[in-house]
């Protein structure tokens, strides 16, 4: 079991006192988390519960002081490494699933600012219908560079093509207590939010809500990580993906088996240049090899997602210590 500062887990606070827990991800962000650590306490006081995870931050920790100064009542998970943000946000959920089972709402958002805390009601109004399990913020506008925007159409068109799904939102969501354990009980979870409420088919609302600016600092994520954070979303369609490349892979086989009879048979009647009909055989042939060797390369993709994926019993391993406030 993880250390933990001031209290023991049995003496967490009990979620009849609060409204909401809030799941954020925190990593070398202690200003800008700092700033929304204020903005959620003077918008709803102390009925709200802050599940902060340092993501193994070194230069800008946070620690239960940084919610006790504002009066904000939460808990601080300390974990042993860098994991990212996908990772730290499964983590928060895993321990509000074991310390609140009950909360009647969870919201997962950024600690940066942009997902704002006036929103908040917007996002979790729809949870009061019986047939809205989960609800996610669809951006309205966005305020990031034309790269950034670019690179996210690219990104939504590619995991449309690869899964035949669509995907609009990110980390910024709403929960019932039905949706956190079913979340939690999914390996996917580990590795892309947006991914596994997708696959859990959860009943999803979408509600469209303006994405703030950034409180301080820059992000951390770069177009590396951006393009990770994408693929990771494919990821989670694996054995999608694989169905829909073999079916390409074997339509392009069956033409360049077609293709490499026309040549053999344009050969015998004479109809071949000389040299046209060994360059084309070999192209035709390079095709078939190709096409079979990115079928064998998904299934195997589709072969370590499934192996590597972590056991929803195993986030305790990544907690070095817990805080809570007074």
């Amino acid at each position: 079991m993880p250390n933990t500062d001031r209290q023991t887990p049995s003496l967490v606070p009990t979620t009849t006192s609060y409204d909401i827990i809030i799941v954020m991800p925190v990593y070398e962000d202690r200003e800008a988390s700092g700033q929304l650590f204020r903005e959620l306490y003077a918008q709803y006081g102390a009925s709200v519960f802050v599940v902060a995870v340092d993501d193994g931050s070194l230069k800008q920790p946070i620690n239960a002081e940084s919610l006790d100064e504002i009066g904000l009542p939460g808990a601080v998970i300390h974990l042993r490494r860098n994991v990212g943000h996908q990772r730290a946000i499964a983590i928060g959920l895993h321990y509000v699933a074991e310390n609140f089972p009950n909360a009647p709402r969870t919201v997962v958002m950024d600690s940066d600012g942009e997902d704002m805390p006036a929103t908040i009601p917007q996002l979790i109004a729809p949870l009061e219908s019986e047939e809205v399990d989960v609800v996610v913020a669809q951006r309205k506008s966005r305020m990031e560079t034309v790269h950034f925007k670019l690179f996210y159409l690219v990104y939504k068109f590619i995991f449309r093509l690869l899964t035949g799904r669509k995907i609009n939102f990110g980390n910024f969501v709403a929960l019932k207590p039905a949706a956190v354990r079913r979340l939690t009980s999914m390996q996917e979870l580990w590795t892309h939010l947006a991914g596994c409420v997708l696959l859990s088919k959860l009943r999803t609302h979408a509600e469209p809500i303006d994405r703030g600016r950034r409180y301080a600092g820059k992000s951390k994520m770069n177009f590396t990580g951006l393009a990770l954070h994408g693929f990771r979303a494919v990821m989670i369609f694996a054995e999608d993906v694989l169905v829909r490349v073999g079916i390409v892979c074997s339509m392009v086989a069956a033409l360049s088996i077609v293709a490499g009879l026309i040549a053999v048979a344009l050969k015998i009647i004479g109809f071949a240049t000389p040299g046209w009909f060994s360059v084309t055989l070999g192209i035709l042939l390079i095709v078939f090899l190709q096409t079979g060797a990115l079928t064998l390369v998904a299934l195997m993709l589709s072969g370590v997602v499934r192996g590597t994926s972590e056991s929803p019993q195993q986030y305790r391993q990544y907690i070095d210590r817990i805080s809570y406030t007074k």
